[in-house]
């Protein structure tokens, strides 16, 4: 599960690096006209590590974390369930044609 700061820096931080691009493409007379503009300014990167969270924070966040993981295992366990169904069902029809596998 990503947390909302992966989100964050995921989304924002190329823009804060990278300034946005100038049209490739400009004809003769808007090159005359083209304003200066300042220096974009710099970001500095993203910290390396989450902010600290408070404990109740962190504790918010590993429940939400360990709800997920139970509907995902939940979701695993009837899967595997609907495997064995058709596995069952495959070699009872072999079974039944005489081939054993």
């Amino acid at each position: 599960m990503w947390h909302w700061w992966h989100r964050f820096w995921r989304k924002w931080y190329p823009y804060m690096i990278y300034p946005p691009s100038p049209p490739l493409y400009q004809s003769q007379q808007q090159q005359t006209q083209q304003p200066t503009y300042p220096p974009y300014p710099y970001y500095p990167p993203p910290p390396l590590y989450p902010p600290p969270l408070t404990p109740e924070e962190e504790l918010a966040m590993l429940e939400d974390y360990k709800k997920v993981l139970e509907e995902d295992l939940k979701e695993i366990q009837e899967e595997i369930q609907s495997v064995e169904k058709r596995i069952n069902e495959l070699r009872e029809y072999l079974r039944k044609q005489g081939r054993q596998p």
